[in-house]
């Protein structure tokens, strides 16, 4: 890897981990104040509708951060893409990490959490986005590597179907769950005032994940690292 680029993953990086930190510092404050019971299903305690907007928005511009961070590191598309990916998974990482040091969870990896509020909950596993984070960061540097090298970087649209699709699939895990809560309880009609419906925070209050779907998951981070492998290989032999 060339100077240039090992310098631009430690920019990053140190980016990243400090949005990391800023994160957990978030959820340390909303513990306190609406979870004092922790984070353990089934979830005790609502936020208020209003602090509720206000996270949906910061989560939203917490992808517009690292998604700047990207643009502004990379020269060309792909290269842009990669530093993004590669910030948002080291920005993953330190989040559980200084959860960690914080307030001493997850207690494992298999520990359920709240993933993600965009555009209903998302719950899984810890090491779920964790396994996706080695594939982001496999990926960021197989690109910066070709750049380094001075190829021509692409992505054919074979290599993009089996990582869009394997993205899907696993987006599909993580949704699943409030998703059938919200369409199955007949909440959909009124999705958008849902954080001020009584009947929906009663179900959400009891509900508890059983089991994850880990064939699903499999099947999708493999048809993703089947496009990240093709694309490899081909770029190797150009």
């Amino acid at each position: 890897m060339q100077k240039e680029s090992v310098r631009k993953i430690w920019i990053v990086s140190i980016y990243a981990i400090a949005m990391g930190f800023l994160e957990a510092a978030v959820v340390v404050y909303l513990r306190k104040l609406y979870y004092v019971n922790g984070f353990d299903f089934p979830l005790k305690g609502f936020i208020e509708p209003s602090v509720l907007s206000v996270e949906w928005i910061r989560e939203f511009f917490t992808v517009v951060m690292l998604v700047t961070i990207g643009l502004l590191a990379g020269k060309k598309f792909y290269e842009k893409f990669a530093y993004f990916v590669y910030a948002f998974a080291i920005w993953d990482i330190f989040y559980y990490i200084f959860l960690k040091l914080s307030l001493n969870w997850p207690s494992s990896l298999l520990t359920w959490d709240l993933l993600f509020l965009i555009p209903w909950p998302w719950i899984g596993p810890v090491i779920a986005p964790l396994i996706c984070t080695v594939l982001m960061i496999v990926m960021t540097f197989i690109i910066i590597r070709f750049y380094d090298k001075g190829k021509k970087v692409s992505i054919n649209w074979k290599e993009w179907t089996l990582m869009i699709v394997g993205v899907i699939l696993v987006l599909y895990t993580w949704m699943y769950d409030y998703g059938k809560l919200i369409f199955n309880g007949g909440y959909a009609k009124d999705f958008f005032s849902l954080t001020g419906n009584n009947d929906f925070y009663i179900a959400v209050s009891n509900l508890i994940p059983q089991t994850y779907n880990w064939p699903v998951f499999i099947l999708g981070v493999a048809f993703a690292a089947a496009g990240i492998l093709l694309f490899y290989l081909r770029m190797r032999r150009k």
